[in-house]
């Protein structure tokens, strides 16, 4: 194999197109080599790369007829996707790493696919760019050329750039780069032969450039101490000054060279007039700049569509309102009205049913495994199972039940709407005109979906809290969707109980529970560590979307996350039937008591009801409504306790979803804490009350 690479090197340019036969059939017989011993030390990876929101999940899609197998990067909560493509006869693992804007590992996302990329086990790169937006992938493209990785670049979305006047001259950038650069519309299908004939040949870019003379110096002094297998030293040593001396994860095994690799650092920064990072892509980018006119030449469009003026409405500061009030009603109607409520209830009550209190069965599922397991039910361990199958806690009745009664209608419509908002280009927009109203508890504008979701269903908002970048950010929006945000159910049986009371001690619940979103979510700001991150969101034109990809991709990710939180489900309603079964729900019970007819002043009934709201929100809301109607709460009591509720622990599925998404340890300190300051406020609550009324 050896051999094989210096016969290749020594072949002169000048003849390449001569012999380019000669140097193809070399290079088939290098990868057979390579492919006969991957065998015995596993799969080669092809890895994708790119910005945010480049079209990197539709070409992997397209590339592996699958969307995605989502998995977290070892030791990291950042998520990776793969899959299985074929080149030829042979496998390879195909890998969606995290959408970066920089190979210099700054961030977690950044640090992940830096070290996907160095493995030793990757056989190229496939980097996907916004061919809209060509400069900043060209940064990207620089530090993967320098660096010495088999590249090939797909062009995607390159139709909006012809719409925007954009002529890409394909063979200009191949020149100057020395690898291939596919135009693409992933979307439709576009460019994915091309690709795919592309990737046998893929290779490393000859591309180099120079910088100031001193980062030079310090270039090739740290490239001495660098050994890797396949990349380019220098490109590394490139890396290691851009990020001001951090050792990225792959090099940092070597004491010796991270002490001398931040002493040159050191000392480097003390000869240039800005810090080595910032020369480093003042430099890049200065070169793009300059290079732009013979990558790209312009021609005049129309600006005035159709489709650009209501793009630019939806941005405007007054005129933009209108449509995020329109969006976020119709997600509140198709989600939190329609599938949090009609599709929930006939899923619920006629698919998979019960029995009700007269004793009459309703539905299919349910009855028919109540029927068959009463036949054990005479048994003491025959009781013991059929309690924990089909009973008050039961495994099928409560776990099945809810885990796909209620959780996949709302996530299937959910992801249809996200899909629409994702495909269309108007998510974007929705996150700018939001984003100062969220900035103020910590939190950007991709926080107004998740928030207005819980309207609907706050287990499927909890999910959702994934698109925001941050673990800060996602923990706090869990917070305040846990703490304040009631999910449609429990809203209906609430204003139903209030409306009957006083419009203004509605209000005062509305006041009360805003004031302590906004109380909580400042604080936490300040509190957890980590910083937020600021809303850098490409704005791009508006599109109509294609349904098929919207079908396909709520396919994949209902499918995902209904495989991990069924399981969670049932292991959680098992867990509850074992507290039942042990007596501890009923020292629960009494514990609380006091806290409930002292602090609160509720009648002895209402713990019940509070309990019963962990299983379901809307049961413990009705558990309310059913003393208000006979009379054993008063007004104040009544005002009192539905703020509690609307500020109490989350329902039980919402429960296990925070215990997936933040983990176990987060899940029990928020719990906790939203338990002990629903308590204090509603304390609070009722001393006011009672001075003033």
């Amino acid at each position: 194999m050896h051999r094989f690479r210096q016969e290749i090197e020594k072949i002169d340019e000048e003849f390449s197109q001569l012999i380019r036969p000669i140097k193809n059939r070399l290079r088939r017989r290098m990868r057979g080599h390579r492919q006969e011993a991957d065998r015995t030390v596993g799969r080669k990876k092809i890895v994708l790369v790119g910005n945010p929101n480049v079209g990197k999940s539709v070409i992997f899609g397209a590339l592996t007829g699958k969307y995605a197998d989502v998995s977290n990067y070892p030791g990291t909560s950042v998520e990776i996707t793969l899959g299985e493509i074929f080149i030829g006869n042979a496998a390879y693992e195909l890998v969606d790493s995290p959408g970066v804007n920089s190979l210099v590992p700054r961030s977690e996302d950044e640090q992940v696919t830096l070290s996907i990329i160095t493995g030793k086990d990757v056989a190229g790169i496939i980097q996907v760019i916004d061919a809209k937006n060509l400069k900043r992938g060209l940064l990207l493209t620089h530090q993967l050329a320098l660096m010495g990785f088999p590249l090939v670049v797909c062009l995607n979305i390159y139709d909006e750039a012809l719409e925007q006047g954009m002529e890409i001259q394909v063979s200009n950038l191949e020149r100057a780069f020395g690898i291939r650069f596919i135009p693409m519309v992933a979307i439709k299908g576009e460019g994915l032969k091309e690709l795919l004939e592309a990737l046998p040949e893929i290779g490393p870019s000859h591309h180099t450039m120079q910088f100031h003379p001193e980062i030079e110096d310090s270039i090739s002094r740290i490239a001495e101490k660098i050994h890797h297998s396949s990349l380019k030293s220098r490109g590394l040593a490139l890396n290691v000054i851009a990020g001001s001396g951090k050792i990225p994860r792959f090099l940092s095994g070597d004491k010796e060279f991270s002490e001398a690799a931040n002493k040159e650092v050191l000392n480097l920064r003390k000869k240039v007039s800005t810090s080595p990072g910032y020369e480093i892509q003042n430099t890049l980018a200065s070169h793009i700049e300059n290079r732009m006119v013979s990558y790209v030449k312009r021609r005049q469009v129309n600006q005035n569509s159709l489709k650009d003026k209501i793009g630019w409405l939806a941005m405007h500061p007054w005129y933009g309102i209108p449509f995020i009030l329109l969006s976020l009603y119709v997600l509140y109607e198709l989600v939190g009205v329609f599938g949090a409520g009609v599709c929930v209830d006939f899923i619920e009550n006629k698919v998979f049913g019960g029995v009700d209190e007269t004793g009459n069965f309703f539905g299919i599922i349910n009855p028919a495994f109540i029927r068959v397991l009463s036949q054990i039910n005479n048994s003491a361990a025959g009781g013991f199972i059929y309690d924990m199958l089909v009973g008050q806690y039961g495994i099928i009745t409560v776990g099945l039940t809810y885990s796909i009664a209620i959780v996949f209608p709302v996530v299937s419509l959910f992801f249809i709407f996200f899909g629409i908002l994702e495909d269309s280009g108007y998510l974007p927009r929705l996150t700018v005109m939001s984003n100062k109203l969220f900035q103020k508890i910590g939190l950007n504008g991709r926080a107004v979906l998740p928030m207005v979701l819980g309207l609907g269903c706050d287990t499927m908002a909890t999910f959702t809290t994934r698109i925001l970048e941050t673990k800060k950010e996602r923990t706090i929006a869990t917070l305040l969707l846990a703490l304040g945000i009631p999910c449609s159910a429990q809203l209906g049986v609430i204003l139903g109980m209030m409306s009957g009371i006083s419009f203004g001690l509605l209000m005062v619940v509305v006041v009360t529970v805003f004031l302590q979103l906004v109380i909580v979510g400042y604080g936490a700001s300040k509190l957890i560590r980590g910083k937020p991150s600021p809303l850098i969101s490409e704005v791009p034109p508006l599109r109509l979307p294609v349904w098929k990809n919207i079908i396909l991709k709520t396919y994949f990710r209902v499918r995902l996350f209904m495989k991990e939180a069924v399981p969670l489900f049932i292991l959680g309603t098992l867990i509850l039937f074992l507290l039942d079964k042990l007596k501890f729900l009923q020292v629960i019970e009494n514990f609380t008591a006091p806290v409930i007819t002292g602090l609160l002043q509720l009648p002895r009934e209402a713990t019940e009801a509070f309990i019963i709201g962990f299983l379901r929100r809307d049961y413990g809301a009705a558990g309310l409504f059913f003393l208000a109607e006979k009379g054993i709460m008063d007004h104040i009591q009544i005002t009192v306790g539905v703020t509690v509720m609307v500020l109490f622990v989350p329902c039980l599925a919402n429960f296990f979803v925070i215990i997936k998404e933040r983990g176990m340890k987060t899940a029990a300190l928020l719990s906790g804490f939203i338990i002990v300051y629903a308590v204090v406020i509603g304390g609070i609550l009722n001393r006011i009350l009672r001075m003033f009324i």
